[in-house]
């Protein structure tokens, strides 16, 4: 069966592919890209855009991951995994502080509402402490991956080295995965949604 991605970076589309390829041969991936949609949605996601959200979700084929996490909660509405649910079930089920860093000021609600549901849901006390890094988005703007991650993981590994009740890091965006192999030496667990999004969608598929 058909699983479709619905993103707002023509990037995803190989990530997800390699990713396929490592977790599930064979697999057919459908992917929709519309950069449009978050450079609208960061002013506010209103009727109209809402609509058309839902619209390209309900007539994809199969099941349907959005990977943006601006348009998560609108997208998850219409029917989609959203591609920071696996990730934000795994952190609230972890004990301790979260950080939780994000390169976009519209990703910053979506994101936060969704982990302290997780952590009501599940019943764990954590506190959670965003972290803004936006001075780096435009480094992934600019297609400079490496440069990106790079400097979140430096931004981060300084907050951690300060902050010893952290139980774990969040890496709010798919965007940010990249960074999280780079910071596979902290003694906590570090979130990134990629993977954890496509395994649980595979499993609807």
């Amino acid at each position: 069966m058909t699983l479709t991605l619905l993103h707002t970076a023509q990037v995803h589309s190989a990530t997800f592919d390699a990713l396929r390829d490592q977790i599930a041969p064979g697999q057919t991936l459908h992917h929709i890209v519309r950069e449009d949609l978050l450079l609208r949605a960061q002013t506010g996601i209103d009727d109209a855009l809402s609509a058309e959200i839902s619209a390209l979700i309900s007539s994809a084929d199969g099941t349907v991951v959005c990977t943006c996490t601006t348009l998560g909660p609108v997208a998850a509405q219409a029917g989609a995994i959203r591609i920071d649910q696996p990730m934000m079930q795994a952190a609230a089920a972890t004990p301790g502080a979260i950080l939780m860093a994000y390169c976009l000021n519209s990703t910053l609600g979506p994101s936060l509402d969704l982990l302290e549901d997780e952590l009501r849901r599940t019943g764990t006390p954590a506190k959670v402490h965003p972290l803004p890094l936006n001075a780096l988005w435009p480094l992934f703007e600019a297609g400079e991956a490496e440069a990106f991650a790079i400097g979140i993981a430096a931004e981060i590994r300084d907050v951690v080295s300060a902050m010893p009740d952290l139980g774990s890091v969040v890496l709010a965006q798919a965007s940010m995965a990249g960074a999280a192999a780079l910071l596979r030496d902290l003694n906590i667990p570090v979130f990134c949604s990629p993977e954890m999004a496509l395994r649980a969608a595979l499993q609807k598929t």
